[in-house]
């Protein structure tokens, strides 16, 4: 718009001044030679004017006359730059998609054409890169050292390289080198702060993170948090050589991040040494209350040495107040309450956590309180089954890397603060069952209870006089026993049977005691160990027969193992789909006593009927009258 106004002003001042030349009176003469040329002064302007329009142009055609050869350089030197340029974008997008080959030729060209690009030059180390030419891409950046534009770009090449080739020595000089080339590098800054945190050099760690913030590479929160980090893994190293400067740098520390746990427990333990117990309380409360951890319980519980179990049970319960309903918190007080003997205290805490969020520790606490209040061998290895396949606690983790201990820097990656207080993934399923078989080969199994699992036909497993005793075993045949054989079935592949008068060598004798008030139930006694576990019995095992009772015999008579005993009727044969009768002394079926079958010399003689090994447990109520359990075979039971 100013344009368009000042034409028409300069327009104006022309017309202006044509109509006032023309009102001027008078003549212009101009003599030359005896040549006389006399026009009014309008016409004299107008005619001036174009010959000063005539001597201009014939000036610009000589000008540009003379100046041909650099006007025509110049000429193709845009062209060869235009084309360069072209190349090198045609180059980058061949890069970017991957095709080295495409992106190398034009990369060439771009250098020819433009010789001093140092995009170009950039363009042949990638493509190198890409190429999977290492050594001419080094070369190549080691060459852009040279020139002050291009040195920070061959600096963070090498750091590149130098990663991939896992040389973290040369990694961290050529990222120092270029942060102190260029102070606002971010990555420089952020590699220089990694390396020198893996190495643990913390106070030169300090001073980076001075930079990196003065130079605005992270905000205020950032470098708070990873300031207090630092700090804290400084005063863990000097903790022992130089307590006074750990606890200042441990207060610090807890002072910047209050939810940091490792801050907390260091600056508390530092305090407890000063004899502060103030602070050293007050600290772990504070950073319970943003963020409850089993390290703070167990630090709170010995803030005071020489506490007995029970003031570290109040100590602990008042923390956990603090911040009531979670988790850690009751199995902090649970922990407390098994070393105090309040068993009923820790079952209650237990129960909250079961119920609400279960995991691995409180299974095992649960069983730590079985055996110690009872001694129950059997419900505390219920309990560690159980935990078995209970989730996973939470852990110490960064990178799928799992540490017991907080750690300042992952071990994978270099970061810093990468360790977090979380729960590992779940497992997948052949990973269960695993672990689920597992429940069952970590109890070693007396040798006893295998024997006496044999014995009765693999139909249950036999207590002891306390759950958790070895039991005993009583040798029935002293001598070999020829049994009497039984002809086989021809269309079964079964094995034979064992006879009436057959059995192990070796049985079991439960304790009637033991079995009083354990009726009706195994978990009472642990687990039942799977039928996959036990020795092979005979497939007659598997099917069971109605007990009968056996006629009494005669004191003096001795009873021999190839002869049944007499009766009534004519004896029968023991069948490949009958078992032994048992019977008691009340003659009630299910309870017996083992018998010799040879009788030695001088020993007591029977004062009873004849009865045989157990065939299922005490507690087993058998089979009902009016249900037919042949085809039936005993499962075992794992737990409620």
């Amino acid at each position: 718009m100013i344009r368009v106004l000042l034409f028409f002003a300069i327009l104006f001042a022309l017309a202006v001044g044509f109509a006032w030349l023309s009102d001027v009176p008078g003549m212009i003469s101009i003599s030359w030679n005896g040549y006389v040329w006399e026009q009014p002064p309008a016409v004299v302007a107008v005619v001036a004017g174009v010959l000063l329009a005539i001597f201009l142009a014939v000036v610009w055609v000589i000008r540009v006359i003379l100046k041909s050869p650099h006007i025509a350089s110049r000429f193709f030197q845009r062209r060869r730059k235009d084309k360069g340029y072209q190349a090198l974008s045609q180059g980058l997008i061949a890069l970017g998609t991957g095709n080295s080959k495409q992106a190398r030729r034009h990369a060439v060209d771009a250098d020819r054409l433009l010789s001093d690009e140092p995009a170009a030059k950039l363009l042949l180390a990638q493509t190198a890169q890409l190429a999977g030419k290492d050594d001419e891409a080094r070369g190549r950046f080691e060459a852009m050292l040279e020139d002050p534009r291009t040195k920070a770009l061959g600096l963070h090449g090498l750091f590149v390289e130098a990663e991939r080739h896992r040389e973290p020595v040369a990694a961290r000089h050529y990222a120092e080198e270029a942060a102190k080339t260029s102070p606002g590098l971010e990555w420089a800054g952020k590699a220089v702060l990694g390396y020198q945190a893996v190495a643990h050099h913390w106070d030169e760690a300090l001073k980076t993170l001075e930079r990196n913030y003065a130079a605005k590479m992270m905000d205020k929160k950032t470098y708070r948090r990873q300031r207090a980090v630092i700090l804290t893994a400084l005063a863990q190293k000097l903790e022992d050589g130089e307590p006074e400067r750990a606890y200042s740098l441990a207060k610090e520390a807890h002072g910047m991040a209050l939810d940091l746990v490792p801050a907390a427990v260091l600056t508390s333990r530092l305090a407890t040494r000063r004899g502060d117990i103030r602070k050293a309380s007050k600290v772990l409360e504070t950073t319970w209350r943003l963020f409850p951890h089993p390290e703070l319980a167990e630090t709170y519980a010995h803030v005071r040495t020489g506490d007995s179990a029970v003031d570290r049970l109040k100590r602990v319960k008042s923390l956990s107040a603090q911040r009531a309903n979670t988790g850690e918190g009751a199995l902090a007080v649970a922990q407390a309450a098994l070393e105090a003997r309040e068993f009923d205290e820790a079952r209650a805490q237990l129960k909250k956590v079961l119920q609400s969020e279960p995991s691995r520790k409180a299974f095992l606490l649960m069983a730590e309180v079985e055996e110690a209040e009872h001694g129950d061998r059997g419900r505390m290895r219920d309990w560690l089954a159980r935990a078995i396949k209970a989730p996973l606690d939470k852990v110490w983790m960064a990178d799928g890397v799992v540490s017991a201990d907080w750690q300042a820097v992952s071990p994978v990656t270099g970061k810093l603060d990468a360790f977090n207080w979380v729960t590992p993934g779940g497992l997948s399923d052949e990973e269960s069952v695993l672990l689920e078989d597992s429940v069952f080969e970590a109890p070693a199994l007396p040798a006893a209870a295998v024997a006496a699992a044999s014995s009765s036909l693999g139909s249950s497993e036999a207590k002891a006089d306390k759950p958790g005793d070895d039991l005993e075993t009583v040798d029935l045949t002293p001598e070999p026993v020829s049994p009497k054989p039984v002809a086989p079935k021809p269309a079964s592949k079964e094995p034979e049977a064992q006879t009436k008068t057959e059995a192990s060598p070796e049985t079991v004798e439960p304790d009637k005691e033991s079995v009083k008030g354990h009726e009706g139930t195994t978990d009472d006694v642990g687990l039942t160990p799977p039928l996959n576990d036990l020795p092979e019995t005979p497939k007659a095992a598997e099917k069971t027969a109605e007990p009968e009772k056996s006629a009494p015999v005669k004191p003096s008579e001795p009873i021999k193992a190839d002869n049944a005993p007499k009766l009534d009727g004519p004896p029968k044969e023991a069948s490949a789909t009958e078992k032994p009768a048992v019977t008691s002394s009340a003659g009630e079926p299910g309870k017996s006593k083992p018998v010799d079958k040879n009788p030695i010399p001088g020993k007591e003689e029977l004062n009873g009927p004849i009865e045989f090994a157990l065939t299922r447990m005490p507690d087993d109520p058998g089979p009902d009258d009016d249900e037919d359990t042949a085809d039936k075979k005993p499962r075992p039971r794992f737990f409620n």
